[in-house]
């Protein structure tokens, strides 16, 4: 009786390190897993949006310097970097469909303004050969490859995480143990907005 009891305190231990290895395998990580990494790509996403934010007031400075009489371009970039910096944006946006719309539409009238900004140049020789401009203009050709990038990226990880959660065995987990999980908000722009603008000085 004592070696039956002996033995059935071993199986337990390794019942439980059998169960765990069973559960490892059928992805009960793969939820948070792909989670985090969709948050890391959401926050380069922000990360380079900043940036570009960021570089717009001393684009607008030069400008202003050689094209002052083009005021209404110069206003709607700023508007348009105000209003896209006041957008709240928190964990929650890439999971609330209407606030990820909200953020996604200021920044896209944010580039249409920037856009206009830049293909003015073309109007003032002086302003094209200023030394400033040409590197406020190639800082921010660079980071609007760097968003580019970060948007790819963030969709793919969005698109994992999403399907995890759809798909079996992650829709169990995401039934069972992860019910508070929401399916992640992409980017719904044409594949010809996604391309980076080229501005041609």
């Amino acid at each position: 009786m004592p070696a039956m009891s002996l033995a059935s305190r071993f199986r337990f231990p390794s019942l439980l390190v059998v169960v765990g290895l069973v559960l490892a395998g059928c992805g009960i990580n793969a939820i948070p897993t792909n989670e985090e990494l969709a948050k890391a790509r959401w926050s380069e996403v922000l990360n380079q949006y900043q940036r570009r934010a960021d570089l717009i007031p001393n684009l607008v400075e030069t400008v202003k310097g050689y094209a002052a009489q083009e005021k209404d371009v110069l206003t709607a970039v700023v508007e348009a970097r105000a209003k896209a910096t006041q957008v709240k944006v928190d964990a929650s946006t890439i999971t609330d469909p209407a606030q990820f719309k909200q953020f996604q539409d200021a920044q896209s009238q944010l580039s249409g303004a920037l856009g206009r900004l830049l293909a003015i140049s073309e109007a003032y020789p002086e302003l094209k050969s200023n030394q400033n401009f040409l590197a406020l203009q190639s800082q921010i050709e660079g980071t609007e490859n760097r968003i580019a990038v970060a948007r790819r990226d963030y969709i793919e990880a969005v698109r994992v995480y999403n399907t995890e959660l759809k798909t079996f065995p992650g829709s169990i987990w995401a039934a069972t143990l992860y019910r508070a999980n929401k399916p992640m908000e992409t980017f719904t722009i044409s594949e010809q907005q996604m391309q980076v603008p080229k501005v041609k000085f």
